[in-house]
């Protein structure tokens, strides 16, 4: 199920120099504010869970998934090189799942790590909040990895979905509209959050079995689709 070339491949996409440059940025502006936080507001338990919370887990790792996931398939099926891979004695389902771990693999480098550092410069992980919102960050990150690359195998606007679902419905509708949330990863994997974290900083609308059952349920499905969907993509000449 996973296999080594379409890894490499995929990770040079990933990691090249301009994607690379973008992956960079969100981690290093929660860095700086967190420096800058912490340097005015001192060490507070309820201002960390504020900027992990409302930066990092609400807008920082969505981002950084749309840019992984979407970009782990997506512009290889635009500009028809993905040919190349189905041209190989290799399994779709075996590519989806490939690039799913490479997509998780590098939403979570880039957005988990300096969750936790940002974490320990806020508050030094008083009430285990650094590691409670590291924790949804790597939830997170496979559930957006999931998504996002199936966005990418079925529309050539996968970019532009992927940013209305994370800031849009998490973000918008998500703070108006009670229910939105329930269908929201974000509100999912907060809810291993507050169950890690102390002191009630850290809240979800979900329930912790609800929120672990939606992400493994959605992560499957997803990725179980994509590898359908990339099945149906047909070779030029192919009967």
């Amino acid at each position: 199920m996973y296999d080594p070339t379409v890894a490499r491949l995929t990770y040079r996409a990933l990691l090249g120099r301009r994607r690379a440059a973008i992956l960079f940025v969100l981690p290093a502006l929660l860095i700086v504010i967190a420096v800058a936080v912490r340097a005015f507001a001192g060490a507070d338990d309820q201002v960390a869970s504020d900027v992990l919370g409302g930066f990092a887990i609400a807008t920082m790792v969505p981002l950084i998934g749309v840019i992984a996931g979407t970009g782990a398939i997506g512009p290889e099926i635009d500009d028809g090189s993905i040919v190349y891979l189905l041209s190989k004695p290799v399994k779709r389902p075996t590519i989806i799942f490939t690039k799913l771990i490479v997509a998780i693999a590098v939403t979570m480098v880039f957005s988990a790590v300096p969750t936790m550092i940002a974490g320990l410069i806020l508050n030094g992980n008083g009430q285990q909040i650094a590691v409670a919102y590291t924790i949804a960050a790597l939830v997170a990150s496979i559930a957006y990895s999931a998504l996002f690359l199936l966005l990418g195998t079925v529309s050539r606007h996968a970019v532009v979905l992927g940013l209305v679902y994370a800031l849009v419905w998490e973000a918008l509708f998500g703070s108006l509209v009670p229910g939105a949330r329930t269908l929201s990863v974000q509100q999912w994997s907060l809810a291993l959050a507050e169950k890690t974290g102390g002191g009630g900083t850290i809240t979800s609308d979900v329930g912790l079995p609800a929120a672990t059952a939606l992400l493994i349920v959605v992560t499957v499905v997803a990725t179980w689709y994509a590898g359908q969907k990339l099945r149906t993509l047909k070779l030029a000449g192919e009967e």
